[in-house]
């Protein structure tokens, strides 16, 4: 091919363009290979999987199915219909295999550590999350969906370096928290107060339709996210915290709007940007 520079034709060798695209293509694949998929490289917007938004944690929910013409953030079935509600069920299984085979994740046999308060995960390790602990919200038992009870996971997405300012304290709680989430904290400042360093967790009913519709939650293992799932998100195999909320006795054949909040004292709340806040719908028939 051949170009002008001050008038004058200079020739380019076909050689030099086809050393550019292997050098761009190897470039690419340098970096699709070394990039692990877990890790938050990027903190500024959101995405339908980590809902980060500026520096601020998100959550997401599962079980989540998309289709065309339909919400997914609709979670809708028939409890009376095996193939209705086994849709939700494959979709929870599919989603928790990573956390119940460590092998699955890239470095995560390597690098798993058994947290506790007391024993937060040291530099290069990230936590075991045992699947057993959301029991009975588990496989085994269709994760409460063929009961009419159904198990919905919420998961907390932390960005790279984000510290928590827990809410660990009775006399720092907002208002605006729910009063079964203060009155909770409340309670285990006197009796477990080494577990107060939690982002704590709240479902409730969006409208007071709702409020009376959604009956009574249970948060499994707990409501919230321990603080040790906080650190070393950087780390190859880590895997985002998980919270199983059961809805014990929901109104059937209603439309249900929840809306979930994680609590700490650097998370704000901000419904329309999806800050600290997920939403969804519930119908069970």
């Amino acid at each position: 091919m051949a170009c002008t520079v001050r008038g004058k034709p200079v020739v380019i060798h076909p050689a030099f363009y086809a050393a550019g695209i292997i050098l761009v293509a190897v470039i690419g694949f340098l970096i699709f290979y070394h990039v692990d998929p877990r890790v938050h490289y990027a903190i500024f917007g959101a995405s339908d999987d980590t809902n980060i938004v500026n520096g601020i944690p998100g959550l997401s929910v599962r079980p989540r199915i998309t289709e065309a013409g339909k919400s997914e953030t609709l979670i809708m079935y028939n409890s009376r219909d095996k193939n209705s509600y086994m849709r939700w069920v494959d979709a929870l299984d599919d989603f928790l295999k990573e956390y119940k085979n460590p092998w699955l994740s890239h470095g995560r046999m390597e690098n798993i550590h058994n947290c506790d308060f007391r024993y937060p995960p040291p530099p290069g390790a990230v936590c075991e999350i045992d699947p057993r602990a959301f029991g009975p919200c588990i496989s085994e038992n269709h994760y409460n969906f063929h009961r009419s009870a159904p198990c919905i996971f919420i998961k907390l997405n932390t960005p790279t370096g984000w510290i928590p300012a827990y809410y660990n304290e009775s006399k720092s709680l907002p208002e605006v928290m729910p009063g079964y989430l203060r009155s909770m904290i409340t309670a285990q400042e006197s009796s477990r107060p080494d577990q107060l360093n939690t982002v704590w967790l709240s479902c409730e009913g969006e409208m007071p339709a709702d409020a009376e519709n959604i009956g009574p939650i249970r948060f499994l293992p707990i409501a919230g996210f321990p603080g040790y799932y906080t650190k070393n998100v950087d780390v190859a195999g880590y895997l985002p915290p998980i919270v199983a909320v059961m809805f014990e006795r929901p109104t059937l054949g209603v439309l249900i709007n929840v809306e979930c909040k994680a609590w700490a004292k650097n998370i704000q709340h901000d419904r329309d940007r999806l800050m600290g806040v997920v939403h969804f719908e519930l119908l069970i028939d």
